[in-house]
């Protein structure tokens, strides 16, 4: 969905960022803590991938920074230290999850999954509703048993619906979701993504019903 990664390393961020928005998430870097805490303000994120040996304001620092305000956004540490006293202690002082460098991209995404799956309270990737199936980790959609492709923000537009399933969904939530701050949305972005995504969903038991002038909400059809 939407992170924000704190990493000073140029190559790190270039190499991880380019990863993630393959996989269709918008991701937003910040070079510091200071930084990060400047634009956590400004954004809406669904996680934190945080490093902790930072300039200005340190990985630790922003984290505790971060837990203050009772926030409760999943943040995933990644750090060279790799001592258990030291994993230990940052858990304890907020992070949710703690990954060693030098790591694997994969192990990364599977971990953000795992991440963004709690809230929900989903212990696997996939989920069910009516005839159809999403499986994250997969990156998979099948209605009554038929692969569907989806596009990188089509799939991503299902995952935050499927997210928010009977609530209602506004437009400006969808931009800030699937774009980061340097991808810049044209005006009908959500409309377009919305409409793209209805087509290929036709066929399943999920309607997603227009609130006019607020934004949308995934719910069963009635007709079901």
């Amino acid at each position: 969905m939407r992170i924000l990664f704190v990493e000073d390393s140029a190559d790190q961020a270039t190499a991880v960022i380019a990863r993630l928005r393959r996989s269709g998430h918008a991701v937003d870097w910040a070079r510091d803590g200071e930084h990060a805490s400047q634009i956590f303000q400004e954004g809406v994120y669904d996680l934190v991938l945080l490093d902790l040996i930072l300039p200005k304001v340190d990985g630790e620092a922003f984290l505790g920074r971060l837990r203050a305000t009772n926030s409760t956004v999943p943040v995933l540490v990644i750090s060279a230290r790799g001592g258990l006293d030291e994993k230990v202690r940052v858990l304890d002082i907020g992070a949710d999850d703690y990954v060693v460098k030098p790591f694997e991209l994969n192990e990364i995404e599977a971990r953000i999954r795992a991440l963004l799956r709690r809230p929900q309270g989903r212990t696997t990737s996939a989920t069910t509703i009516g005839n159809l199936v999403f499986d994250g980790a997969r990156r998979r959609v099948e209605i009554d048993g038929r692969h569907v492709p989806l596009g990188q923000r089509e799939f991503r537009l299902l995952e935050l619906f499927l997210g928010s399933f009977n609530h209602l969904l506004t437009k400006e939530a969808i931009l800030d979701h699937l774009f980061s701050f340097d991808e810049p949305a044209a005006p009908n972005a959500a409309e377009l993504y919305v409409s793209r995504l209805r087509k290929k969903l036709s066929g399943t038991t999920i309607e997603i019903r227009t609130v006019w002038g607020e934004g949308y909400v995934a719910e069963i059809s009635k007709q079901d």
